[in-house]
């Protein structure tokens, strides 16, 4: 069922009173990344919504909103295989009535580091539809991917913070046979290399061999050709690693004809 108003989804959510509710927040574009966690929803809950919402308020003035790959139809297909009961594609002016809109802002320590340093107010975006998202809802769970885990780390800060009854669930990255972690920008690269699963993956293993001094580990790879950044962080609360554990996290991003590719990698 697809619907686009709010007062639609909070109706078919009364007339499903007493039954667990699992949300898939998604962007569209849909990949088999995103079907994993709508068919991890479909699993664990009776009922599952996906939202499929380019969300104006996370992107910066110079970023893609208005390139954002957007195909509906296919989106819709993606949803009813991997199970999905309500699929709610909102209107901007549907999510946003009211202009300027009440902002959530996150920790700065948690959003002034990776991808929220060279994105200044995305992660208050996020953190804003998402909630909005939790209101209308109303899901007991939340299924949102590894690959973006600033964002799910910031997320469950959020929700614990805030008191938000519902259950946040973390589920795996979704890889390219080569490597390639899933993303919904990839169709815009001219070859699908994965220079940074290959460089995470180097490091894991320099890990796994007894390596744990930090400059060790990333030596040769700062100066790698469109490379923004790399840090080895803590899994919970995102604090810079000095030595790296089994709690540590290696975040990357890098640039690749003009695509922005972001992956992760723990350690432990």
């Amino acid at each position: 069922m697809l619907v686009s108003k709010i007062n639609e989804v909070k109706e078919q959510i009364k007339s499903w009173r007493g039954q667990t509710i699992g949300l898939v927040p998604t962007m569209g574009a849909l990949h088999d990344g995103h079907k994993s966690l709508i068919d991890a929803s479909a699993k664990m809950c009776d009922k599952t919504v996906v939202s499929i919402f380019v969300n104006p308020t996370q992107f910066g003035p110079k970023e893609d909103f208005d390139k954002y790959p957007r195909n509906l139809d296919t989106d819709l297909e993606i949803c009813r295989q991997a199970g999905a009961d309500l699929v709610f594609a909102p209107e901007v002016n549907e999510m946003y009535a009211e202009c300027p809109a009440v902002t959530i802002v996150p920790p700065r320590q948690y959003t002034n580091i990776l991808c929220g340093k060279l994105r200044p107010g995305h992660f208050d975006g996020v953190c804003t539809v998402v909630t909005k998202l939790f209101n209308i809802v109303r899901p007991d769970f939340a299924f949102f991917g590894e690959k973006d885990r600033q964002q799910l780390i910031i997320i469950k800060k959020m929700t614990a913070d805030l008191n938000i009854p519902v259950q946040i669930i973390a589920c795996p990255i979704v890889r390219a046979e080569n490597g390639l972690a899933l993303s919904s920008r990839n169709k815009y690269l001219k070859v699908p290399d994965a220079p940074l699963y290959k460089t995470l993956f180097d490091i894991k293993m320099c890990y796994n061999d007894g390596m744990t001094d930090i400059k060790t580990l990333s030596k040769g790879v700062s100066g790698a050709n469109g490379l923004e950044y790399l840090e080895f962080r803590d899994k919970d609360d995102l604090s810079l690693k000095e030595i790296a554990d089994d709690n540590t996290v290696v975040f990357a991003a890098v640039k690749i004809d003009g695509v922005r590719l972001i992956d992760n990698m723990e350690l432990g």
